[in-house]
């Protein structure tokens, strides 16, 4: 996910919560990316368990069956966040609640995602040969210093929504040619397993919505003996189709690839109406037909969700910025992130008063 709604609405899901028979996949990873978070605490967002108590807004979520935070990680941010520095006491904070720790590496200094891969300014003249050092040295160095502090990542991924690429130009898949782009990731995986080598790769593309895509993308990168450990995708039923055609492409990439599948991003509103000045991401009262934008509906959709990835073999769910209610401050963009508001207040799993939806849980 990232900023300015990432595009039009590509499909409409059918409301079919799919249930999980015996024998199916057990969702190890249970994950939020709460990226945000350390914003909203300093800004003094406070967060509410189901009973009306103030907790850690860890807590809450450990609570109702989280074990794992994701962290995106941008390498020179205006806004001073999402940095290395911001991101170890993240780290440590997660750590310290007994939760597994992944790093989304975006390579940039802001949003990174299938419509926009721009190279951090540090590195903005520099050719493939000069950013294949790159993401060597900095993926090596991150991983080194939440080494260093009792944090090693259990997780990392090489890329955030890397449909075409990443450090575009040079890094971009140009008339099928995946040759730059696997030399990129194959740096990001050496410097991880240098640092680490437990600690397990993610290659993350918004390919849900594609059977036909996916393969185009990891067949492409399996072709240049790009290696890997998981598979991630992104799933939002509003811009990835059916729970259906999510079921294929789970079952496909999981069999055609031999790798774990999990769902690094998904989320749906609670509601259809705004917190702020700053326009929703997702409007409408039922963007996906069958689930309203309630409580119950957003609880619907992400136990549906979760049954389908289950039922088609994937051992990870990931909630997008479930933490991420309207606090006037931690807006939109790096570079002005007073000014800008925040286009996920509908999504988050806490409302704009910090009160979790009762309803939802992760399920293994």
């Amino acid at each position: 996910m990232a900023a300015a709604a990432l595009g039009a609405a590509i499909a409409v899901t059918n409301a079919v919560v799919v249930a999980a028979p015996a024998g199916a996949a057990t969702i190890s990873m249970r994950g939020a990316d709460v990226s945000s978070l350390q914003r909203s605490l300093d800004l003094g967002a406070k967060y509410y368990n189901a009973s009306g108590t103030a907790a850690d807004p860890l807590d809450i979520l450990k609570g109702i069956g989280l074990n794992y935070v994701r962290l995106r990680i941008w390498n020179n941010p205006v806004s001073g966040y999402n940095n290395l520095s911001k991101v170890l006491v993240q780290a440590r904070a997660a750590k310290a609640k007994g939760l597994q720790l992944m790093i989304d590496f975006h390579y940039s200094d802001t949003w990174a995602d299938p419509g926009k891969q721009y190279k951090p300014a540090a590195w903005s003249s520099h050719n493939i040969g000069a950013l294949q050092s790159d993401v060597y040295n900095y993926t090596l160095s991150v991983c080194n210093a939440l080494k260093s502090q009792g944090t090693t990542p259990d997780s990392v991924q090489i890329g955030n929504e890397i449909n075409v690429g990443m450090l575009w130009n040079d890094g971009k898949v140009v008339n099928n040619d995946f040759t730059n782009l696997s030399l990129l990731l194959k740096q990001g995986y050496n410097a991880t397993k240098a640092c680490n080598s437990g600690t397990q790769v993610i290659i993350h593309t918004a390919d849900a919505d594609s059977d036909a895509n996916a393969r185009w993308f990891y067949d492409g990168i399996r072709a240049k003996g790009v290696p890997w450990d998981i598979t991630g995708l992104s799933y939002y039923c509003m811009w990835h189709g059916t729970l259906a055609n999510l079921s294929t492409v789970i079952n496909d990439v999981r069999t055609r690839y031999g790798k774990p599948v999990i769902l690094a991003e998904t989320a749906y509103p609670f509601t259809a109406a705004n917190a702020d000045s700053e326009a929703n991401a997702i409007n409408g009262s039922a963007p996906c037909s069958g689930y309203p934008a309630t409580w119950q509906g957003q609880a619907s959709n992400f136990t549906a969700v979760q049954n389908t990835a289950r039922t088609a073999g994937a051992i990870g769910v990931f909630y997008w910025e479930p933490t991420w209610y309207a606090i006037k401050g931690n807006g939109w963009a790096p570079e002005n992130i007073n000014g800008t508001g925040d286009q996920w207040d509908n999504m988050t799993l806490f409302d704009w008063t910090g009160h979790i939806n009762p309803n939802v849980r992760w399920t293994p």
